[in-house]
């Protein structure tokens, strides 16, 4: 569960930053730093060796996708939520390039910020019900500029493919299971050897390279919704 899942909060309105701590110490997260800019919460990042980086993108400089980005490259198993003002497209695309693994607007109510934590913590992707989709469909047709070297595809077997593109649709381990009637553990295993097959390290990668294939698109139910939930991998 989340208990000892050591977190970073970085806002700069005080009352806002602490009320997210103070939700997320209640849930049984451990915060370990607090910060109030983009040069404090780097400074702060090295000692306080946070899990999980709760973020806004709106904070003195450097901002918050240059945060996520720095975090990343000094921590690559750091996750990082973000939680914004913001719903623009740009903003949550930028976020998601830098390596961040959520994002939320402050319109989520305290347990859809616990809940995605939780998951964000445990490694799947989440995005505020919306965004996802347009999100997914912008990083495809990005990934797909002129002049971008061509990729070999490795072998997957039709099963991880199949496992593959229900990822880059947004749903959750679980979720899957339901829907191919595999056990939780069986779809996690193919997404293990997915990882290794493509010589990915986690699933906010493998997202990103499905996209990029384009497996986020099925023609057998493009136009199926994701029913308001947050996404997940």
């Amino acid at each position: 569960m989340t208990t000892g899942v050591r977190v970073m909060v970085v806002d700069d309105h005080p009352m806002w930053r602490e009320a997210v701590e103070r939700d997320l110490a209640a849930a049984g997260f451990e915060v370990v730093a607090t910060a109030a800019d983009g040069r404090e919460a780097l400074a702060r990042f090295p000692a306080a060796r946070p899990q999980l980086v709760v973020l806004d993108l709106q904070i003195p400089e450097p901002n918050g996708v240059a945060v996520t980005a720095e975090v990343v490259a000094q921590d690559p198993s750091v996750r990082v939520l973000i939680l914004s003002a913001s719903g623009e497209q740009a903003d949550v695309l930028a976020a998601v390039k830098a390596g961040a693994t959520g994002y939320l607007v402050k319109s989520a109510s305290r347990e859809e910020l616990l809940e995605a934590c939780e998951r964000v913590a445990r490694g799947d992707t989440v995005f505020t019900p919306g965004l996802a989709g347009l999100v997914l469909g912008e990083y495809r047709r990005l990934s797909g500029e002129p002049g971008e070297p061509d990729r070999e595809t490795p072998r997957l077997t039709e099963r991880e493919t199949e496992v593959l593109r229900l990822v880059a649709k947004g749903l959750t381990a679980r979720q899957i299971a339901e829907r191919l009637v595999l056990s939780h553990r069986t779809v996690q295993n193919h997404v293990q050897n997915t990882l290794r097959k493509l010589q990915l390290h986690n699933r906010v990668q493998l997202v990103r390279y499905a996209i990029e294939q384009g497996l986020d698109e099925d023609p057998d139910d493009a136009d199926e919704e994701l029913d308001g939930r947050p996404v997940g991998g």
